[in-house]
């Protein structure tokens, strides 16, 4: 028997002793899925919240821009009366 193989035996045996004494608790999938629950509920209500203070600085930013725009209307026409006519297309 090599060094090799005697040392993977004492590894083999070191951990069957190891994980013989490990007893799981009689709830802990339980707990674990609870806890894993009440993560994705408060990551959920997270991005909830990111979006809706997205959404109001949006509307605000928007109504605030809406309102500096200049009371007085600008000059869209000059009112001389002269406007361009298309040509019609010939059937």
């Amino acid at each position: 028997m090599t060094d090799t193989d005697r040392t993977e035996r004492e590894l083999q045996e070191a951990l069957a002793a190891l994980a013989s004494g490990v007893r799981a608790a009689p709830d802990a999938y339980r707990t674990a899925r609870g806890e894993w629950r009440r993560r994705e509920r408060r990551r959920r209500l997270v991005l909830v919240v990111l979006v809706t203070i997205v959404f109001a600085l949006a509307t605000l930013i928007g109504l605030w821009v809406l309102n500096q725009a200049p009371a007085h209307p600008g000059v869209i026409f000059s009112g001389n009366g002269a406007g361009v006519s298309l040509p019609r297309p010939t059937p």
